[in-house]
């Protein structure tokens, strides 16, 4: 096995307190601030907006046209360029009840009074999202669970480590739309899009910790539970870390060079690869190691 950090012998299970305190004071956070908030900042696919479509007779770059926007306070919009008509759609969130449509419009003749901007059309645009197709991703997230936790538990032989399996999973999704609302960001289709797929890496990567973990349970019959867990997590460190670290310079590259449509996104998927590779050996393992601990105790106490 391809090995990019010297052999460790972490106590992962040892420390497996303090990996749920960090655990719980990340989400703990997020719930927080999602609380404080009235929940999270959704973005125009979810809320609706007003669609302004204006044209130029000497059309600005793009860039031009969001900069000028963003610096007279619209900060909630979708931009389109119509390319060689020299027109802009920007379909745009209301802010403090005021007319964005009319802001919009002002900003950018404002901003460019020498391009001779003219209004073509205004109208209302209506959520691309509705409450039936929240409904049912919503259900679809369930079934989803409900799936994996008996797949683990029919390949693993125990429906405990499918639960942690997706717990490690929830964790992962709960803390991105945590780390979201603390900092004020919004989420759309293209953020769905990239907790479904931070919840993909994270249970893949689970699965395969949890199947060396399997092997070893069979090879080291000798060693305690809590040593083959622990063999197991640093054994496979190097693997998590490499598959981790290609997603994680990617994201990163698009998050500083992508460009303002995507950054939300990238931002998304960079702190989803860093919090999926933490879940992975210091959440999901630990948890199989302290119900194991739990339902020990519960057989002592009930043979006194």
């Amino acid at each position: 096995m391809l090995q990019i950090i010297p052999k460790t012998t972490i106590d992962f299970v040892g420390k497996r307190y303090v990996f749920f305190a960090i655990s719980g004071l990340l989400i703990g956070a997020g719930i927080a601030s999602l609380i404080l908030k009235g929940g999270p900042k959704w973005g125009l696919d979810f809320t609706g907006g007003t669609l302004v479509e204006i044209r130029f007779q000497n059309p600005p770059a793009v860039d031009e046209v969001r900069n000028a926007l963003i610096s007279k306070g619209i900060s909630s919009f979708e931009l389109q360029s119509v390319g060689g008509e020299g027109t802009f759609m920007v379909r745009a969130k209301p802010q403090g009840g005021g007319d964005v449509g009319k802001e919009v419009q002002s900003a950018l003749e404002g901003s460019f009074p020498d391009r001779a901007p003219s209004l073509l059309r205004k109208e209302y645009v209506g959520p691309t999202v509705g409450s039936h197709l929240i409904r049912q991703t919503f259900w679809a997230f369930m079934l989803t669970f409900v799936g994996i936790i008996i797949y683990v538990a029919f390949r693993f032989h125990s429906g405990i480590w499918g639960a942690s399996g997706v717990i490690a999973l929830v964790h992962d999704v709960l803390a991105t739309v945590g780390i979201f609302s603390i900092t004020n960001k919004e989420i759309d289709v293209t953020i769905v899009a990239a907790l479904l797929t931070i919840a993909g890496y994270s249970i893949n990567d689970t699965i395969v910790v949890f199947d060396y973990m399997r092997e070893q349970f069979r090879l080291r019959r000798t060693e305690s539970f809590a040593e083959v867990i622990n063999r197991s997590i640093n054994e496979t460190l190097s693997r998590t870390i490499i598959t981790n670290l290609t997603v994680f310079f990617v994201v990163l590259a698009l998050y500083f060079f992508g460009g303002e449509v995507i950054h939300n996104f990238a931002f998304a998927m960079t702190f989803g690869a860093v919090v999926g590779t933490y879940s992975t050996i210091a959440v999901a393992a630990p948890l199989i190691y302290e119900w194991q601990e739990i339902r020990s105790q519960k057989r002592g106490s009930n043979r006194r």
